[in-house]
């Protein structure tokens, strides 16, 4: 009985999780992350220990698209979190957070030259892994967005996109 009424009050604290060693684990390492949207407005959500932010922004319904995007068919993550396209780009709000994230590697870093906005303390949101270490990260969302992506291109050159 003890054991069921634990589970119970679990579940409703992390979601209609059912695993209970996902529960525990989702309970034992909340951590906080803000995002602050294109008009300034702060959006704050406790987040578990190896979540990302892109899949955060989606699970939470926040915009991450700017008001003007490069293709009619924009979505968040376009690429699926794939780190194949910029649609998930944040800022990071401080220095000293960024620079405790590993690095950018070379994959994130190309698609990161092709984000609207690039700043020193730009990443993809699908890259950047909630850990302790970021317990309290803020991100801004950048005010527009290109969704360009990898298969955009082909042999070094743009790819016409052919307006429907």
């Amino acid at each position: 009985m003890g054991t069921l009424l634990l589970l119970n009050q679990m579940k409703s604290e992390v979601g209609s999780c059912t695993e209970p060693w996902l529960m525990a684990n989702k309970i034992n390492h909340r951590l906080h992350v803000t995002f602050i949207d294109k008009e300034g407005k702060e959006h704050t959500f406790e987040v578990a220990k190896g979540d990302n932010l892109l899949d955060i922004a989606q699970s939470e319904d926040l915009e991450m698209e700017g008001k003007q995007t490069l293709h009619s068919d924009y979505s968040l993550g376009a690429c699926g979190g794939s780190c194949a396209c910029s649609t998930c780009h944040v800022i990071v709000e401080s220095q000293d957070f960024y620079d405790t994230m590993s690095e950018p590697d070379d994959d994130e870093n190309d698609m990161l030259d092709l984000a609207f906005g690039l700043t020193e303390t730009s990443r993809l949101g699908c890259q950047v892994k909630m850990g302790p270490e970021l317990d309290g990260l803020k991100v801004r969302l950048p005010s527009m967005t290109r969704n360009l992506q990898k298969s955009d291109f082909e042999g070094g050159k743009k790819k016409e996109v052919q307006a429907s």
